[in-house]
């Protein structure tokens, strides 16, 4: 009788199967990794976005010094469009020591499709994919002398619909009309 009696609790007892378990524990392992997946696909997306925000940052802020520096320059000599020369009268406040001071900006190769703009040996903008950023338009009877800058940014160069592309023409102020 007792043993009729432990049969009868043990089938009454309500629990889950093994099969029952498993079914379970590949649905929560399903959603966990889906889950998973999005946080890193979401942690990757604004990794490469804020580089290629600091990358276009630098680029800004390298043509504002640029042109700050142009537009106090007394001449500009372009040697190619990657290769320009500033001359800064004393006057101007970067200047040094208040004397006449030249400046070069360069761009040069960082590695495949991926240049450095650089004001002498310090790298002011990164990430550029073309070295020729410089074109000069010499001043005439109507206008000053301009420079013109171009700098495409672009953190992964084999992904060129990610290209950013900042254009400006800087005003020489201390040209003559011709």
């Amino acid at each position: 009788m007792l043993r009729a009696r432990l049969l009868r609790a043990m089938r009454s007892n309500e629990g889950y199967t093994m099969v029952e378990l498993l079914a379970v524990m590949a649905i929560l392992m399903t959603v966990v990794t889906s889950l998973t997946a999005l946080f890193v696909s979401g942690a990757k997306a604004e990794l490469e976005t804020n580089r290629r925000f600091t990358a276009q940052q630098e680029a800004r802020l390298a043509a504002d010094r640029l042109r700050r520096e142009v537009h106090c320059a007394s001449g500009v000599t372009v040697t190619s469009a990657a290769n320009i020369t500033v001359t800064i009268p004393g006057h101007c406040p970067t200047a040094v020591g208040g004397a006449i001071t030249n400046v070069s900006y360069t761009t040069s190769s960082a590695g495949t499709n991926r240049y450095k703009l650089k004001r002498g040996a310090t790298t002011i903008a990164d990430y550029l994919t073309s070295g020729d950023v410089f074109a000069y338009v010499a001043p005439s009877t109507s206008s000053l002398g301009r420079l013109q800058l171009d700098l495409p940014v672009n953190r992964n160069p084999s992904e060129g619909w990610k290209t950013w592309r900042l254009q400006t023409d800087i005003v020489l102020r201390n040209t003559t009309r011709s």
